[in-house]
């Protein structure tokens, strides 16, 4: 949930911006946004990295070096999608990282994992109608703001 308020806050923040110097810009808006909300995510994987190893099926090995790894990759893909000459290439491989990375978040749900406080306290699979839902919009703001 926190993510999709600041991607949104963000973008909010973006389109008033554009508007009042006269630079309306839509697209950059929601570019930038994207940038912000995947830095903000990508804090997530240095400060709960216990939780978000758990997310991780246990047949994948290196889970604490996986966390590290997606956090920096985030962190690229957000400076990524800020460059114009890789903006396109960015985009594609965000789009497939954030496929490849639904199935992390179906498992939490299903093992009712709270990646923030590494407990198996978290909202079980109803969290997935909400998730997955999430996932489509990600992959959508990415192709429609940067592929498009």
């Amino acid at each position: 949930m926190k993510p999709l308020v600041v991607l949104f806050i963000t973008l909010a923040i973006g389109l008033l911006v554009t508007k009042l110097t006269g630079n309306y810009n839509p697209t950059l808006s929601a570019q930038i946004a994207m940038a912000v909300m995947l830095a903000f995510t990508a804090i997530g994987h240095f400060k709960f990295t216990h939780g978000m190893t758990m997310m991780i099926p246990a047949f994948i090995p290196f889970k604490k070096e996986l966390v590290y790894l997606t956090g920096f990759i985030e962190i690229a893909a957000a400076i990524g999608l800020l460059v114009p000459a890789t903006r396109t290439v960015v985009a594609w491989l965000l789009i497939v990282f954030f496929i490849v990375l639904l199935p992390a978040n179906i498992n939490a749900a299903v093992k009712h994992i709270d990646l923030e406080k590494g407990t198996f306290n978290g909202p079980g699979p109803k969290y997935l109608w909400f998730r997955v839902p999430l996932q489509i919009l990600f992959i959508g703001w990415v192709y429609w703001s940067c592929l498009m």
